[in-house]
């Protein structure tokens, strides 16, 4: 049974299609989400969303966290950053993996807020270079 799935980021709606189960990067790992799914709320992590028709990915799109909700017929990904993996370049990726590191060290030494929302940062930096391959 297909389910519905939507793609909303910040601006706008960025894909609404019926796929047979997408596997999103929840935050306690990957997650497949077929029709007549459990209802639920999971927060996303970095980290790349796939998209199936039967037993075939027919896209991949990489995510730098946010929010899925589920329900037994829809789910949909609220994400702070979407965008298709051939569209990730791995200079990128480890230029702002590099970044959030430096970050990171910056603001362990502000408090343990300012650090977990950097730890986070860097989390989604490594998703992103691994996504570029």
């Amino acid at each position: 049974m297909p389910t519905s799935l939507e793609i909303v980021s910040p601006e706008k709606l960025l894909l609404s299609r019926a796929v047979d189960m997408v596997v999103i990067p929840a935050a306690e790992g990957d997650m497949g989400v077929l029709g007549g799914h459990s209802p639920m709320i999971v927060m996303l992590r970095g980290g790349t969303v796939s998209l199936y028709d039967g037993d075939q990915v027919t896209d991949k799109l990489f995510v730098s966290g946010g929010f899925a909700e589920i329900t037994t017929e829809r789910c949909t990904i609220l994400a702070t950053e979407v965008r298709p993996i051939a569209d990730v370049s791995k200079a990128e990726a480890e230029k702002r993996l590099a970044e959030a590191e430096a970050n990171y060290e910056a603001q362990a030494k502000i408090g343990i807020t300012a650090e977990d929302a950097a730890l986070a940062a860097i989390q989604s930096a490594r998703a992103m270079v691994e996504a570029a391959g």
